[in-house]
């Protein structure tokens, strides 16, 4: 039986580790209020800080930021996913799905230790999980990964978002905030010790990960997977001259919903129950644009997408880095911030945090093939320890 090898260096698509790498800053820069504060969680999700009226920072990271970099890695995954399969099938490897699962359990597993001994908000369960129904797709025709990425998408946002807009007639979502929720968060993360802060990431993820929502983030994440495919395939990434067109249009209609989706509630007042058309549509449409922006763009500032380039390649290794960092900052057993700093020094943290993994990854990445916990994924996968230090 032909053994499946890691994908060479050289086959690699620059502009998507770049794309992965600014995704990188994206998520950081949407996780860092949650770290900071339990309004996220327990208030409306209105205000990242407070229950008042959102601020001008708050208000550029929901239009640029909120929703658009989890869409961006989701689409970049379901990219990757089937590059990798096309590559166990091109090397002839039985039972390709058989490898395909085991990389997904092993992502599991990393998310558990990551979601209960770290932080409740750990996205890699999900994508685990969701990734596992992904495999049904992927020997698929094109117009089923279309018609399913569209109904899963538009049908459960749609009834959801009216039932929101009936919800607002009656009573104010604004005002909806579970203040119990919100003074135990302080306490136990402001001002407990180590115990007390797991167990309150424990409580905060049992409060946020339900059946409901397990199927309703379903219903959001794995059309982009499949978009994701539906590039892979289309080979739409890989020679960008020769798909220039295409790109362009697709770049163009991103570029006109995200304008309307993500900046357009605003000028109704940015009313909650039109959150879901702004994370969802708005999100995915704000994903494809930053993606096909740095893809058009990457041969004109090579030695710049080149640097961002190298956190993409250590995506996994820097997502729970910030996480261990935020854990550091914000906890009462670190330097104990948690709800004491403002919106903007909360989003200076994250550019500083970013700016030193951008250079700790590109100075690991000249002695290493791959960050370290990519380099323990691997490893697991293929059941022995590959090697990872550069020779020469």
């Amino acid at each position: 039986m032909n053994q499946p090898m890691p994908l060479q260096e050289t086959k690699r698509l620059p502009w998507i580790d770049s794309a992965r790498g600014f995704a990188i800053l994206g998520i950081f820069m949407v996780n860092l209020p949650s770290f900071h504060g339990p309004y996220f969680l327990y208030g409306n999700g209105q205000n990242y800080w407070g229950l008042g009226e959102p601020g001008l920072v708050h208000i550029l990271i929901d239009i640029f930021f909120q929703a658009s970099f989890y869409s961006l890695f989701s689409f970049l995954f379901g990219f990757g996913m089937y590059i990798i399969y096309e590559n166990l099938k091109h090397r002839q490897v039985e039972v390709p799905y058989k490898w395909l699962v085991r990389r997904q359990i092993i992502l599991l597993v990393i998310g558990v230790l990551h979601a209960f001994l770290i932080w409740h908000g750990d996205i890699l369960i999900t994508y685990a999980l969701i990734g596992l129904l992904l495999l049904l797709f992927l020997k698929r025709k094109d117009i089923t990964l279309w018609i399913w990425g569209a109904c899963l998408l538009l049908i459960p946002t749609m009834l959801m978002t009216g039932l929101l807009f009936l919800a607002s007639q009656l009573e104010d979502l604004g005002s909806i905030a579970n203040t119990a929720g919100i003074e135990q968060s302080y306490q136990h993360y402001g001002a407990g010790n180590i115990a007390d802060i797991l167990q309150q990431n424990l409580t905060d993820w049992l409060y946020s990960n339900n059946l409901f929502q397990f199927i309703f983030i379903t219903c959001n994440i794995l059309p982009i997977f499949l978009l994701g495919v539906l590039f892979a395939r289309k080979k739409w990434l890989h020679d960008i001259q020769q798909h220039k067109k295409i790109l362009h249009i697709w770049w163009g209609v991103s570029l006109g919903l995200f304008v309307i989706f993500k900046a357009g509630p605003y000028l109704a007042g940015n009313p909650i129950w039109l959150q879901l058309l702004q994370d969802t549509i708005g999100g995915i449409s704000s994903a494809v644009f930053y993606l096909l922006t740095i893809t058009l763009l990457y041969n004109k500032a090579v030695k710049f997408f080149q640097y961002i380039g190298c956190v993409g390649k250590m995506a996994l290794s820097n997502y729970i880095y910030q996480s261990i960092i935020s854990f550091i900052i914000f906890y009462s057993v670190g330097f104990s911030l948690y709800g004491k700093l403002t919106p903007l020094q909360t989003v200076l943290i994250g550019l500083g945090v970013y700016l030193i993994q951008t250079i700790v990854s590109y100075w690991w990445l000249k002695h290493y093939q791959r960050g370290p916990i990519e380099w323990l994924w691997r490893s697991l996968l293929y059941k022995k320890k590959l090697a990872n230090k550069r020779t020469g």
